[in-house]
């Protein structure tokens, strides 16, 4: 059993895949191919936005979009406490300080009500508030509508990474929308994922959408030899426009598939172990499918015993890593009890009933 199964994903798509690969080969035009610009149409229709600038990987788009939006040293950026490095990794690398803030135990994205009581934090070590990331964790979109209200109140810049959302929605608007710049990862095993490494930024802003194209292309002007601020070399492959193309087409299916794998584990599961919740008017491209459980490790083990992979995301918080030790921030309480209850199952649009049977089955100890 795959973890998340990309070789049949390949098998349900290999004819399409193969003549935009060999079509993409055939081009020569390798970097920044007309498949780029194609594509970039093709997600901000998705969208529903003005703008998508496609870039090198997620991390990217994360410094992209902080460096467009002119953050920087003496700078405070509120991010989830529990989540994966480059949230808060992109933040120090352009000079700024993450300042970390405690997750909702249901939803595990980022409980706005606690940026208040580090407003006075930030103060206090001589820092500007100037931004909130929010995160789509595990495929479920954050809170936005709150998020933009206090972002608004406090004069800050809102920031989506949603690099595990795309596909996700809330009350019919999609994943990516929500930020003043949004972001988002096509990693392999992302939603949508490509066969390397690739990202995008969205925005409905024509001033960043034209700062974040100069900034993936060495901060360059009008002429290519005319660099007008210091950038990034942080370009999409055509190569891997042209697999995102074909993927991009399947992919309202794919989420369809997720969404029924996601309810077959809620109905088998329901009541014995601490399923992931999707609030109302919500839907969730499923990245990950998070359980919770106090004896993860017991369960972790049966489940590689019975041939099933598992993954733990994440075993430490952003405030407990050591890259950021000197910042001194202590854990935050929901997200330091997550990393030890939470642990994935595998979750792909190609899981059968039979599949997640055996999982639920194993996690719940049944012959």
């Amino acid at each position: 059993m795959q973890f998340r199964d990309l070789h049949k994903q390949y098998e349900a798509m290999r004819a399409e895949m193969d003549e935009a690969l060999l079509g993409a080969a055939r081009s020569g035009a390798y970097i920044m191919g007309p498949q780029v610009a194609e594509l970039e149409r093709q997600l901000a229709d998705y969208v529903g936005v003005k703008h998508c600038i496609t870039c090198g990987n997620g991390t990217d788009a994360l410094r992209l979009a902080l460096m467009a939006l002119g953050i920087g040293a003496g700078d405070a950026v509120f991010v989830p406490d529990f989540t994966f490095f480059a949230t808060a990794e992109a933040v120090a690398m352009v000079g700024a300080t993450p300042i970390f803030i405690d997750v909702l135990g249901e939803t595990y994205n980022i409980d706005f009500t606690d940026i208040y009581d580090n407003i006075g934090l930030c103060r206090e070590l001589g820092l500007k508030p100037r931004a909130v990331i929010a995160v789509d964790l595990f495929g479920q979109p954050a809170g936005y509508k709150a998020l933009a209200e206090f972002c608004k109140q406090f004069n800050l810049f809102l920031v989506e990474d949603g690099a595990q959302g795309f596909g996700g929605s809330i009350n019919g608007r999609r994943a990516c929308s929500f930020g003043d710049i949004s972001t988002t990862s096509f990693f392999p095993a992302k939603p949508l994922g490509c066969y390397g490494d690739g990202g995008a930024l969205f925005t409905d802003d024509d001033r960043w959408s034209e700062i974040l194209r100069s900034l993936r292309v060495h901060g360059k002007g009008a002429d290519k030899y005319d660099n007008v601020r210091l950038g990034l070399n942080s370009r999409l492959d055509t190569l891997q426009a042209a697999v995102l193309q074909v993927k991009l087409r399947h992919f309202d299916k794919e989420l369809e598939s997720v969404n029924r794998v996601a309810r077959k584990y809620g109905e088998l599961l329901a009541g014995r172990v601490k399923t992931p919740m999707v609030p109302g008017g919500c839907t969730s491209s499923w990245a990950q499918y998070t359980i919770q459980t106090e004896n993860r490790d017991v369960l972790q083990a049966r489940l590689k015993a019975a041939g099933i992979p598992s993954m733990v995301y994440y075993p430490r918080t952003m405030s407990q890593q050591t890259a950021f030790s000197c910042l001194n921030q202590k854990p935050r309480s929901v997200a330091e009890r997550l990393t030890k209850t939470v642990l994935s199952l595998p979750m792909h649009p190609y899981m059968t009933d039979e599949e997640i049977e055996i999982v639920a089955n194993t996690v719940l100890n049944n012959d």
